[in-house]
C-alpha cells in the first residue's frame, strides 16, 4: 500500500476562507466540517462538480439545492459519543478525560463501550461513521508524517511491536524504552501500537530522549510500582497503572514527540500516555496495515505472541513484493524468542533469500545494536 497524502480535502473554516478567495470551481473538492449557516454564500457563482461535504452545516434548504446541482451532501451524524470528521489526532489527555482509577468515565471508554455494542454487525449509519472517521485518522496521518508524491516521509518513522503484557521493567520492556529513545536522539520518528506492553516502552524511550538514561530508568521504576487489582498481574489491571504514568509526565515534563496508533477493536487495553500524537481506528486491520506501511525505515520486533507474528509476516509480505515503494529493515530483538523458541528469524531468512530485503533482516540482544543496524541501513526504493 503506497500512501500519499490526500488531495482536495479542505478541513475546516480557515481552510475553507482561504480556498473561497482563491476560487470558486469546487470541482472534485472534499470539504469537511464547515459551518456555513453564518455565511453569505451564492452557490450558483461555484463550480460542484462531484463536490463533496462532509459533515457540513447549512442553511434551510440549501443542501438540498447543493445536491440539486450535482453535490454530494453527508450530513452529521447524531448521538455518537466522537466526531466522525476529526481535524486532528487525538491526544491522550482527550481521550482520558474523565478518567478515575475507581470509576473510569473516560472519553476513550465510552467510545470503546458504543463500538462494543454492534462491534460485529453495525448499522448502515454506524459503519458508514466509523469508515469517515478512520478516513480522517488517516488524512491527519499523512499530514504529521508530511508523505511526498513518491510516498516517502519527511519524519523517518520506526515501528515498534511486541507483546503488550510484557511488564513494566523486565528485561525487554527495558531494551525496547532504550532502543526507542536511541532512534529518538538519532532523529527518527518513533510510533508503536499505543496499548500497554512493549508499545508503552517505545513511546516511553522516545518521550524521554531529551533526559539521561538514568532519567529513563528511574522513570521505568515509578511506572513498575504497581498495586495489583487482582491476582491475574495483567500489567494494566493494577489500580494505580495510570496514575504512575502521570506521575513521570509530571516529573518529567516536556518529552519528545512521538506516535501511536491503537484500536478500539482491543477495547480492554488502555492507550498508554507517553505518544503525543494518537491514531486511533475502529478498524484493526486498517490500524495494523498503516502502522506497518508507514514505519519505512524499519521495524524493531521485540518478543509477543501471535499478534506480534502476524505483523512479522505481515511485513515480509510487503518487503517480499516491495508493495510499500521501500524495501525496509526489520529487527528481531530477541535471539531467543525468534530463534530457539519459535524458529520465526530462521524461517524469514530462508524465505528472503535472492531477494532485495535479506539484507535487511537483522537479529541481535541488545538496543545499541538494533539502532545501529537501522541507522547503516536505510529503506531502498523498489525498482
Amino acid at each position: 500500500m503506497k500512501i500519499v497524502p490526500i488531495k482536495n480535502l479542505v478541513h475546516n473554516t480557515n481552510e475553507w476562507n482561504e480556498l473561497s478567495t482563491q476560487t470558486q470551481d469546487l470541482t472534485n473538492k472534499v470539504i469537511q466540517d464547515v459551518n456555513f449557516t453564518t455565511q453569505k454564500i451564492n452557490w450558483e457563482d461555484y463550480n460542484l462538480s462531484n463536490t463533496t461535504f462532509l459533515g457540513c452545516n447549512f442553511k434551510q434548504n440549501e443542501a438540498i439545492k447543493l445536491i440539486e446541482r450535482g453535490a454530494f451532501v453527508y450530513p452529521k451524524f447524531k448521538d455518537l459519543p466522537y466526531n466522525p470528521y476529526r481535524s486532528k489526532l487525538y491526544t491522550w489527555q482527550e481521550l482520558m478525560e474523565g478518567y478515575d482509577p475507581n470509576n473510569d468515565q473516560s472519553v476513550d471508554l465510552k467510545i470503546y463501550q458504543h463500538f462494543k455494542k454492534n462491534k460485529y454487525n453495525p448499522s448502515v449509519s454506524e459503519a458508514l461513521a466509523q469508515r469517515l472517521h478512520d478516513l480522517s485518522i488517516d488524512d491527519k496521518l499523512r499530514r504529521i508524517l508530511e508523505y511526498n508524491e513518491e510516498g516517502m516521509t519527511k519524519k523517518k518513522v520506526i515501528g515498534f511491536m511486541g507483546g503488550h503484557s510484557t511488564e513494566r521493567n523486565s528485561e525487554f520492556y527495558n531494551e525496547t524504552a532504550i532502543a526507542a529513545k536511541r532512534a529518538t536522539e538519532k532523529g527518527y520518528f518513533v510510533v508503536s501500537g499505543g496499548g500497554p506492553g512493549i508499545m508503552e516502552a517505545a513511546n516511553l524511550g522516545a518521550y524521554m530522549a531529551n533526559y539521561s538514561d538514568e532519567d529513563l530508568l528511574n522513570a521505568i521504576e515509578i511506572l513498575a510500582d504497581l498495586d495489583f487489582i487482582d491476582d491475574n498481574k495483567t500489567e494494566y489491571l493494577a489500580k494505580n497503572y495510570m496514575t504512575n504514568a502521570k506521575k513521570v509526565l509530571e516529573l518529567y515534563p516536556n518529552g519528545v514527540e512521538s506516535l501511536a496508533i491503537p484500536t478500539w477493536f482491543y477495547g480492554h487495553e488502555p492507550s498508554n500516555l507517553f505518544a503525543t500524537y494518537i491514531a486511533k481506528y475502529f478498524s484493526n486491520s486498517i490500524r495494523e496495515d498503516m502502522l506497518l506501511t508507514i514505519s519505512l525505515f524499519g521495524l524493531v520486533y521485540a518478543p509477543g505472541s501471535a499478534g506480534t507474528t502476524q505483523e512479522i509476516f505481515q511485513e515480509a509480505a510487503q518487503n517480499h513484493y516491495g508493495t510499500s515503494g521501500y524495501y525496509s529493515p526489520m529487527v528481531f530483538l530477541s535471539k531467543k524468542r525468534y530463534v530457539e523458541d519459535t524458529s520465526i528469524y530462521s524461517v524469514l531468512h530462508q524465505l528472503a533469500v535472492g531477494r532485495v530485503y535479506k539484507e535487511l533482516l537483522f537479529l541481535t540482544d541488545t538496543a545499541e545494536l538494533a539502532i545501529d543496524f537501522i541507522e547503516k541501513h536505510p529503506p531502498i526504493l523498489v525498482d
